[in-house]
């Protein structure tokens, strides 16, 4: 199918991607992955739940660990420009028949939660609680040297439908995969921001949140995490990279914690800066697609995922298959 056009004047202002929540059902364990390895930084913790920033980021957090009996993802949250947008939003998703209600959050203003279309929890806001800036309290800096949470990428039954849905709103496609016997979109990669993306889709049973990533400053800090957690315990985490993507052009790693929630740590993409950067197709065989160097990603990566918690999950009917490591 074709891409369909960029919404350059969308019906409320989405800045970015904000955070995410994520239930986990050991949080010590957690908070050795997130914090003591990667090296996000606490800015609130109880029994129940940890919040966590990246170094460059002033918002409260960028991510929340949720005590959990089963892991599962608790929402996606998105910035918005103002309140008046926030108004809006719930006007334009209550006009699609989609659910909303004005929730409570520690260390946030207003916050809309809905549902997208295939049942994906969302939140938006215009206001969280501002922190002091560490980016040059250089040493607060551990492992990987996390600056900021770069994408979300999802798994999607279609991601037709996802990048009309998504597109509406105002999200942006650069780069996306087409299988060439079908003509059907097997990925896509949309930004708000700027950048290559702030959320992707990918082909599969959905909706089910593939990773989360974060920026770092240079390939050295993937290879200096690879060193850490190969020797403290952490080996078994690794299950992708390091390498570079084709889509994006990013240096990458994925790793999973004890949930099997996906991490990617990334850097080097690109800015696409103008509003009406043109999509880049990539055919589904194309061994670059995936790893510019030409090595397939492994099975897990094409098939597990975070389910969202509240949401029905449905197995895509496309078939093709990307090239897959033995």
């Amino acid at each position: 199918m074709p891409i369909p056009a960029h919404n350059l004047t969308p019906p409320f202002n989405i800045v970015r991607l904000s955070h995410t929540e994520l239930r986990v059902t050991d949080l010590a364990w957690s908070r050795g992955f997130y914090v003591d390895t990667l090296g996000l930084q606490v800015t609130h913790e109880d029994a129940e739940t940890i919040y966590l920033r990246a170094m460059e980021e002033r918002g409260h957090h960028c991510m929340i660990l949720k005590k959990a009996a089963q892991p599962s993802v608790g929402v996606l949250g998105f910035k918005v420009w103002s309140e008046e947008d926030l108004d809006k939003a719930e006007s334009w998703f209550k006009s699609r028949s989609l659910p909303t209600s004005w929730i409570e959050r520690p260390f946030m203003g207003r916050v809309l939660a809905t549902r997208d279309p295939f049942g994906v929890p969302l939140e938006f806001y215009a206001k969280m609680d501002r922190l002091e800036p560490v980016h040059q309290k250089y040493k607060l800096y551990r492992g990987v040297k996390p600056l900021r949470i770069d994408h979300f990428n999802l798994f999607s039954s279609n991601v037709d439908e996802s990048i009309k849905f998504y597109g509406d709103i105002g999200f942006r496609v650069t780069e996306y995969t087409e299988d060439a016997e079908t003509g059907r979109s097997w990925a896509a990669w949309m930004h708000r921001k700027g950048g290559v993306h702030d959320i992707a889709f990918t082909n599969g049973t959905g909706p089910r949140l593939h990773h989360t990533a974060f920026w770092v400053p240079t390939p050295l800090n993937i290879i200096d995490l690879l060193d850490l957690m190969s020797t403290t315990g952490y080996v078994s985490n690794v299950e992708r990279g390091p390498g570079r993507h084709g889509i994006s052009n990013a240096f990458f790693l994925y790793i999973r914690d004890k949930d099997g929630h996906r991490t990617e740590i990334y850097c080097s993409d690109y800015q696409t800066i103008d509003p009406d950067h043109e999509p880049i197709k990539w055919d589904l065989k194309d061994p670059q697609r995936q790893t510019l160097w030409g090595a397939p990603a492994p099975r897990s990566w094409f098939e597990l995922g975070s389910e969202f918690e509240g949401a029905e999950l449905v197995e895509s009917d496309m078939k093709a298959q990307p090239i897959i490591a033995p």
